[in-house]
């Protein structure tokens, strides 16, 4: 940072974290960006696709902080987790400085998730179907912070051959 390079923090947060970095770093907050990764409003998703992850209020606490001290925030929900992810969006919108970037999961196993858990797993693809994938990007595609990421892009425009 003496240097005068930037910085990209991007985590899960947790708010004693992001009150220490910012307390120590505030002298630079020109150069530091926060890019919380806030995937979810329901808890119980989280705790489930992200184990011992912070909560969705600790990460909006997080996000909220480093937004009233006049850091650059950005928000990644990558993967989001939400059969409608604009809600998420339309809550951390206002504390967003930069950007949002929105995203399906890359990857869901198929074999070898056990009978307990197929349920979770059904729920979840259900999210990243290719007419959910429309829906979704045509209700956000005007939100001017909102950045698709390819992932997701790639699966709508592969859709269309």
């Amino acid at each position: 940072l003496q240097a005068k390079n930037d910085l990209l923090i991007t985590t899960k947060p947790s708010l004693s974290v992001t009150e220490d970095i910012i307390d120590r770093f505030h002298s630079f907050k020109s150069q530091i960006q926060f890019r919380f990764t806030i995937t979810s409003l329901d808890n119980g998703l989280l705790s489930f696709w992200e184990p011992n992850a912070p909560s969705f209020e600790e990460r909006l606490q997080s996000l909220i902080y480093a937004y009233e001290r006049n850091f650059k925030t950005s928000v990644s929900v990558e993967p989001y987790l939400d059969y409608d992810p604009s809600k998420l969006i339309h809550v951390v919108l206002p504390y967003v400085t930069e950007s949002i970037w929105l995203g399906p999961m890359n990857y869901i196993p198929q074999n070898g998730v056990f009978n307990e858990l197929r349920q979770q797993y059904t729920e979840i693809r259900r999210r990243y179907e290719i007419n959910r994938l429309k829906q979704i990007f045509e209700s956000l595609k005007e939100c001017p912070k909102l950045r698709f990421k390819d992932s997701m892009t790639i699966k709508l425009n592969a859709s269309c051959y």
